[in-house]
């Protein structure tokens, strides 16, 4: 849970970075991961307060997992 007075993306911004530093610090070997671009997590993030079921969740990862191969595929041809 959640204290109201929190927002719900700094406290996202949050445990993604201290979760991302302490696995790159525990594991060093993740950092010579080239195509992670040094980053553990995907930009985005998903909140729910009403109650997605499953199947959604699955579709909005697979949706992101889509979008991010997009991306890299623009990389690579710029």
């Amino acid at each position: 849970m959640v204290p109201p007075k929190v927002s719900i993306s700094d406290l996202t911004g949050r445990v993604k970075g201290q979760t991302s530093m302490k696995m790159f610090n525990q594991y060093r070997q993740l950092r010579k991961k080239p195509h992670w671009g040094n980053h553990f997590w995907s930009p985005g993030y998903c909140v729910d307060t009403v109650g997605l079921d499953e199947e959604m969740i699955r579709k909005y990862v697979r949706y992101q997992e889509e979008k991010e191969k997009q991306f890299e595929q623009l990389k690579l041809s710029l």
